[in-house]
């Protein structure tokens, strides 16, 4: 699968529509515009032509099983990864009573859940109406676990399973993945972050005796806020002195 990426101000979408065009061919093709809802009606409606084809844009695009919507909401990807979770738990839910608990919990760990882990690093600091759609796929697989109504509490049984909530899970990940770049284990263009302490103006400053990392200057919270420098810089400043202390230091191999 071959991926085309480009940018340009609105008033060059054209131009870049001929680039474009010259790379690709007409087999299993997709187009999409990324952009912020103010400027959608900047951008011309068609897409590119190949051959004798025109190619309209597309709202939503599916890459590596994440789903990337036109203005990067992810709203798309958390309704159809909701669905199929839900969807999963139904067909689940005819074999509980044939299995223990501990064998079914087991089944939905790795039916379910992974697929609520999977690139959820992507739903960092998105609207918590969003979060709370994929919560309640958690929510829902916990009570069949235990076999509990609706109107029960959920807090409990995600305690006794020792499940992270959504919210704390996308930080986990983001912590996880900051910290690998930190120390070189993660892909190279993941890598660039700088600490405070090695920036030259700032070392005069209280901040750089901690092991806080620099936040990149951005304009979009909506998008630009999520950026993984951005984001994982500010989810590991939100962490406790003593924990980065202990995790800047390098693992044994």
């Amino acid at each position: 699968m071959t991926q085309i990426y480009g940018s340009c101000l609105p008033s060059d979408v054209d131009s870049l529509l001929q680039t474009t065009t010259k790379c690709v061919n007409c087999d299993k093709t997709e187009f999409m515009w990324l952009t912020t809802a103010r400027n959608q009606h900047r951008l011309t409606p068609s897409g590119p032509l190949i051959g004798s084809t025109v190619f309209p844009p597309s709202s939503s695009v599916r890459d590596l099983g994440v789903f990337t919507d036109q203005e990067l909401t992810m709203r798309t990807h958390v309704q159809r990864t909701a669905s199929r979770c839900f969807a999963t738990l139904r067909q689940l839910r005819s074999i509980r009573r044939c299995v223990p608990t501990s064998f079914f919990q087991s089944l939905v760990s790795a039916l379910v859940l992974s697929r609520l882990d999977y690139c959820n690093s992507l739903l960092i600091d998105l609207p918590s109406t969003l979060l709370q759609r994929i919560q309640s796929v958690q929510n829902a697989a916990a009570r069949l676990i235990y076999n509990l109504r609706r109107c029960d509490h959920i807090s409990e049984a995600l305690i006794s399973l020792c499940w992270l909530r959504v919210p704390e899970r996308i930080m986990f990940k983001v912590a996880m993945l900051t910290y690998r770049a930190l120390h070189g284990t993660a892909p190279p263009y993941l890598a660039s972050f700088t600490c405070v302490a090695d920036m030259p103006h700032r070392h005069k400053l209280r901040s750089a005796s901690t092991e806080q990392i620099d936040v990149p200057f951005f304009r979009l919270s909506t998008v630009g806020g999520r950026a993984f420098p951005v984001a994982g810089a500010k989810v590991w400043n939100s962490l406790p002195t003593d924990v980065t202390s202990v995790l800047l230091i390098p693992p044994l191999l």
